[in-house]
């Protein structure tokens, strides 16, 4: 009966993070199209700008298409998707620890890159 009742609050956590996985990275990527929560380009290391062959602005709007690409790939394909959006989450902290540009948006991104991880560790290929 134990285990039961531990694999329907599994259930409960997976999908809660399903959705948060879907629904976040779907809304920040639209945002990067109007800035509305933040604006996104002030998070790019200076250097980083100086690399881009197109502005700040520019390189947000293509990081927002592969957000909302990401977040749909977590509602239909889950497991693959959260490691998707793990491993992006990765990649950004990491660039912002290099370049010490944000590091507390970098801690926040690692540990939503566990959880990201904890979500598809959790996933069947079938969800």
């Amino acid at each position: 009966m134990a285990t039961i009742t531990n694999n329907i609050e599994i259930n409960k956590l997976q999908t809660l993070l399903k959705y948060t996985f879907t629904i976040v990275p779907i809304v920040a990527g639209l945002d990067k199209f109007s800035n509305i929560l933040v604006q996104w380009d002030t998070y790019l290391a200076p250097s980083t700008l100086d690399m881009l062959p197109f502005s700040g602005a520019t390189f947000m709007m293509i990081v927002g298409v592969i957000e909302i690409i990401a977040g749909i790939i977590v509602f239909t394909k889950t497991q693959l998707g959260a490691y998707i959006v793990s491993l992006w989450l990765i990649l950004i902290g990491l660039s912002l620890l290099l370049t010490w540009h944000h590091p507390d948006v970098a801690v926040r991104d690692m540990v939503m890159a566990i959880s990201a991880y904890v979500l598809a560790r959790l996933s069947t290929s079938k969800s």
